[in-house]
Formats: C-alpha cells, structure tokens, sequence
C-alpha cells in the first residue's frame, strides 16, 4: 500500500510543528507540503496533488471554507479533513456543504486526527462523536419535510443502491464490484444523484441518506 500524501494547511507554526511529528511517525503517511495561508494551499494542492488534506478553517487570507470549496471544484477526489478550534454548527456545515469528508477538533486525541485521515483516503466520512449527534439532530429535524420525499421518489431503484453504497463510505471501484456494473456507469449514477437531489458532495449525501433512513447514524 503507498503512502497517504499529505498537505498540511495550519497558519499557526507551532500547531504545525506538532502536526509533522506526529503524522510524520505514521507508517502509511508522507507530509508533501506545508502551507500556513489559503492561497498557499490552492496553489500547493495543484502543484503536488495530495490525496488527502489538513485543513484549518481560520487562516489570514482567504478561510478554510472558501479554499475547501475551490479545491474540491479544482479536484473532486481530493479529500479534505477539517481540523479546527471550532465546534459550533454553522463551521461544521459549512464545512460539509464545501465538500469535507473529515472534521476534527483541536481537542481531540491524535488517533482521531489520524483515523480521519485514513477514513478519507479511503473515501470515507469521519465526522467527530459530538458534532456526529448534531448532524443527526438536524436531519431529524427535517425527516418530514415535503421536497426530500419527492425527490427520494424520483430516484431509479439502482440510484438508490448506489445512494446507500456512497453513504456507507464505498468507492466507486467498490461499488461497481458490488453492483456488477462498470465504474463509468457508478459515476453516472452519482452524477445523477447530485442533480435529481441537488446535492454538491459526499457529505451531503450522507445527511441525506441518514435522514431517509438509507444508513444509520
């Protein structure tokens, strides 16, 4: 297995600092870049291509959000793990609406930060227990809402399967496996998803499977 390349985007030298030691002693990791504002950090992610990036939500030019938002436009595959000081709602959806696959805390144990990472390379969410029951509470909160019923019934039979599998955290490769079909045909039915649902990324669509019962939370 390669290592996971890492792009490290933390304005806060020392907090940096810590962050190369500790993923720098991880065995399947390897730090490829290090940038401390948001415009470094687009123009590192085109120039080094990570797999899989740190990203801190305040920085001093352009915040974490925005440069989530822009590099998943530049390139959707790349995962994107919030690790911040924040926990109230609005960062977390924000978050999650650019694009993140992973947010983290600042008080968290570092196994967390570093189980994040691997969740996301492997194309999956990880989202930190405490703001995991706020997600959940609020798709709960809009369980009956007219427009999410008839927009789950506009859905194939196979585009749900494919919802499910996505939500669960499966590749496409993996879901093609699964489904006995071509991964050309997993990304139409994806691209098919985010329009007929109105969804922009991985994380909104697990909301959206959660909240219809697709998934547990």
């Amino acid at each position: 297995m390669s290592d996971i390349r890492l792009l490290l985007v933390e304005d806060h030298e020392v907090v940096r600092t810590g962050l190369r030691m500790l993923l720098e002693s991880q065995t399947d990791m390897v730090i490829v870049g290090e940038a401390s504002t948001g415009s470094q950090a687009i123009a590192m992610a085109q120039e080094l291509s990570p797999q899989v990036v740190v990203m801190d939500i305040t920085l001093p030019d352009i915040s974490g959000i925005e440069v989530t938002r822009r590099l998943k436009q530049l390139f959707p595959e790349m995962a994107i793990v919030a690790l911040t000081i924040h926990e109230d709602e609005q960062y977390f959806f924000e978050m999650l609406k650019a694009g993140a696959t992973g947010y983290v805390p600042k008080r968290a144990a570092p196994e967390d930060l570093i189980s994040a990472i691997q969740a996301a390379y492997a194309g999956e969410v990880y989202i930190y227990p405490s703001l995991a029951k706020a997600l959940v509470a609020d798709f709960l909160s809009r369980a009956e809402e007219g427009p999410v019923k008839s927009a789950m019934d506009d859905l194939t039979e196979r585009e749900q399967e494919v919802l499910r599998l996505l939500a669960e955290g499966f590749t496409n490769d993996e879901i093609a496996d699964q489904l006995v079909i071509s991964r050309h045909t997993v990304a139409r039915h994806r691209e098919n998803l985010m329009r007929k649902l109105n969804l922009h990324s991985r994380g909104e669509l697990v909301k959206y499977a959660i909240r219809r019962g697709l998934i547990e939370a």
